[in-house]
């Protein structure tokens, strides 16, 4: 009798993929972290952030979000297609480079103080989980389209929210 091996987590995670587009989709391994790989993405995007933004001048900051917004959207819509397909899944779990350029979403223009970036890494992980309309129709997009612009819809609701804060003066 031939016994069928079920697949390990670590067996369906493996891919077809080109290197660098597994790098990228993974957010340099990120995407490999457990448990919940997503809030590994966006933790590692808000740690990014914060170290790069804590660097620059004050102007300087709004260009250079908006600029990895859209080189994380640009090459993380191809990445994120070719990884899965190469994996042959859909939208798989170890795929973050969506929660990359959603969580960079919602930092536009937060302030650079602990209080602030963990109100916005919260705020993104629970727009991303309970996708308000029209957020969770985004997904129905193809391939790597569908995987990262319905968090980029998240990372707009959680900016929204997140401005109203910071307009009140929650984080003084």
């Amino acid at each position: 009798m031939i016994k069928i091996k079920k697949p390990t987590e670590s067996s369906k995670v493996r891919s077809a993929a080109p290197l660098w587009a597994t790098m990228v989709a993974t957010f340099f391994g990120a995407g490999r972290l457990r448990p919940a790989p997503g809030s590994w993405g966006s933790l590692a995007a808000a740690l990014l952030w914060w170290l790069l933004a804590s660097q620059l001048p004050p102007a300087a900051r709004l260009p250079v979000i908006l600029v990895l917004i859209v080189l994380s959207v640009a090459i993380g819509i191809p990445a994120a297609t070719l990884e899965e397909r190469g994996c042959g899944g859909h939208d798989p779990a170890h795929v973050v480079i969506d929660e990359v350029a959603g969580q960079l979403v919602t930092l536009i223009a937060c302030p650079i103080v602990w209080q602030a970036l963990l109100a916005g890494f919260i705020l993104f992980r629970v727009f991303d989980v309970i996708k308000p309309p029209p957020i969770r129709s985004l997904e129905k997009l193809p391939e790597g389209t569908g995987i990262v612009v319905d968090d980029l819809g998240a990372g707009v609701y959680a900016l929204i929210v997140l401005q109203v804060l910071v307009h009140f003066g929650i984080f003084r």
